[in-house]
């Protein structure tokens, strides 16, 4: 029964560890068009749970479904494929609602 509750208590500590917010710097995005295309984009990818852009701050917030992830190398393609410039691509853990939180004030 333990090795169960291990096993069970292991498994959910791993999906959440893998449920990041991957953050990105990106270069190019001039308009609402720009976001909406970048958005739409993201989200057909399975991995993909919510997706933030932000122009001002050149900002593109993915997080991704509990125990999925999107390579860095897949990410960049498809925003340079459609036109833009990825200058970072990191992993926090900063929920989505921190980070429009941090955006409406003007803190990134």
């Amino acid at each position: 029964m333990k090795r169960i509750m291990l096993a069970t208590l292991f498994a959910a500590l791993s999906a959440a560890a893998a449920a990041d917010t991957i953050e990105m710097k990106v270069y190019g995005l001039v308009c609402g068009f720009c976001a909406q295309g970048i958005e739409k984009t993201l989200r057909k990818n399975p991995a993909t749970e919510d997706v933030v852009v932000s122009l001002e701050d050149k900002l593109v917030a993915i997080a991704t479904r509990p125990g999925q992830d999107i390579p860095d190398a897949e990410l960049t393609q498809a925003l340079t494929d459609a036109g833009y410039d990825v200058k970072g691509i990191s992993r926090t853990q900063r929920s989505m609602t921190d980070i429009r939180a941090a955006l409406k004030k003007g803190t990134k």
